[in-house]
């Protein structure tokens, strides 16, 4: 049986905070898939990392809204309108309109319509990335082309989608993946066919961790002119719980000499900036904004401790397992990190990293000050991490997971 081209369907493409999904689209073509890339959204990036100049398959953008691009729209609705498939797309439409009334539902069709009436003309699978919306968009084109679908999902999605909308694209889909085993036992919960819903986790790829040979620093907080160094990555939004962390540092006693490092971007930068300013830490924060891979990899090689510390909001958003905990891991580097969702399938408490309750500006700034004072204690939980990584997180494994999925549902749908 020959391989199929896959159209693989993006919120946005390239994302610098989605390194996760440009390294597995970059391993499956190195086993020989050939991708064509359908984005939902242009870039906002200024930078890319080096894998996206890697990536060979060729990217289409699908009209991000359906007002900017109104001809197109048209074109491709009158296209499909002929077909049998359209009106069973239409229908699902219609059902899914009903229970959710809103403006980005009627642009999930319009998309879908668009990419269906340009269907790459050598693709013969479509997989999503993410169970929200793009999968959404990829439902309605595979009922409008006829062509099997496949979806990636995640966390956000996974936990702020409605149950009736979860049930229906697992259902439809002819397999879903997901990276950690509290999103896998939750959609296997509401999957109609369980054994389609498959555990993957991402891993790295660890030609571009390799392993540092920077020794441990010895340093404790003791010299104001050598500081701590910590660092976080992550985007500046609420299930990050980076409010926590600055009145964590807040607390931190007065005689530790650190500084704190924050790479990513985000909507809440002037929010925190301000609480920074209001608990006196500005001067020993610099706030660096997205850096590219290299960049954020020299500074995991160069601070003392990383520090991510999740929580689930009210919507029931939250991380899965941040793969900027498995790269800083990589290189041994000690995490503190929050004990909810996939977080714990890679950190155990003492063993490894340290793990607190998410809210807990009290435990977190205990946790820090017990790593932050004892460098012994830093470097045997890192190495432990490292050695975590290197074992069970490699992103072969994944790929080839991925590989022999795709070729079982093609045997299926043969």
């Amino acid at each position: 049986m020959q391989d199929r081209h896959i159209a693989v369907l993006l919120k946005g493409y390239p994302r610098l905070s989605e390194t996760f999904i440009a390294q597995e689209l970059r391993g499956l073509e190195k086993v020989g898939l050939k991708l064509h890339l359908i984005s939902m959204r242009h870039p906002t990036d200024t930078r890319r990392h080096p894998v996206h100049d890697e990536i060979e398959g060729s990217v289409t953008y699908l009209p991000e809204y359906l007002h900017d691009e109104p001809r197109r729209v048209l074109r491709g609705l009158i296209r499909v309108a002929g077909r049998r498939g359209f009106w069973r797309a239409a229908r699902a439409f219609w059902r899914d309109l009903l229970r959710d009334p809103s403006r980005n539902r009627i642009r999930r069709f319009g998309q879908a319509a668009v990419l269906a009436a340009e269907w790459p003309a050598d693709a013969g699978w479509l997989h999503a990335h993410f169970l929200h919306t793009p999968a959404s968009v990829a439902g309605y084109t595979s009922r409008m082309t006829g062509i099997g679908w496949t979806v990636s999902a995640h966390a956000k999605d996974i936990w702020t989608s409605p149950d009736w909308d979860l049930v229906q694209k697992l259902g439809d889909a002819a397999w879903c993946v997901t990276c950690t085993r509290s999103g896998w036992e939750h959609l296997r919960g509401l999957a109609p066919d369980p054994a389609r819903v498959h555990l993957s986790y991402h891993g790295l790829d660890l030609t571009r961790f390799g392993p540092t040979d920077r020794a441990h620093s010895m340093r404790d907080g003791s010299d104001a002119a050598d500081p701590l160094r910590l660092v976080s990555v992550g985007r500046l939004v609420p299930k990050k719980g980076y409010d926590v962390l600055l009145r964590a540092l807040a607390l931190l006693p007065g005689d530790i000499a650190w500084r704190f490092e924050h790479i990513g971007g985000g909507p809440e930068l002037d929010q925190l900036q301000a609480l920074a300013r209001e608990l006196g830490l500005s001067d020993r924060i610099d706030w660096r904004g997205a850096l590219p891979q290299l960049d954020v990899l020299g500074l995991y090689r160069d601070s003392d401790l990383f520090v991510l510390p999740s929580r689930i909001t009210p919507d029931g958003d939250r991380d899965g397992l941040p793969n900027v905990m498995v790269e800083a891991a990589s290189q041994r580097l000690c995490c503190i990190g929050s004990n909810i969702s996939g977080i714990p399938e890679l950190f155990r408490d003492g063993e490894n990293g340290l793990l607190v309750p998410p809210e807990d500006a009290q435990a977190l700034a205990r946790a820090m000050e017990r790593a932050l004072r004892d460098p012994a204690l830093r470097r045997r939980l890192g190495d432990a991490a490292e050695a975590r990584v290197r074992a069970d997180f490699d992103a072969d494994a994944s790929v080839r997971q991925l590989l022999a999925l795709f070729r079982a549902a093609w045997r299926d749908d043969a």
